[in-house]
């Protein structure tokens, strides 16, 4: 991913895990419908790896 250069291995990952997990909640979403846990799961994931990212730069 552009931009993640400077970034620790475990942030990258973290990050890496986040977009995949947009991508396969979207696609279950799209395939089955909406799943209101699976996006508040997301979310939470999605402000940790955000806090993580804050907190190393």
């Amino acid at each position: 991913m552009p931009g993640m250069t400077g970034m620790p291995g475990s942030v990258k990952t973290m990050t890496v895990f986040t977009v995949v997990g947009l991508v396969v909640v979207t696609a279950y979403t799209v395939a089955l419908g909406s799943s209101g846990w699976l996006w508040f799961l997301w979310v939470v994931l999605g402000l940790i790896t955000l806090g993580v990212v804050t907190a190393r730069n």
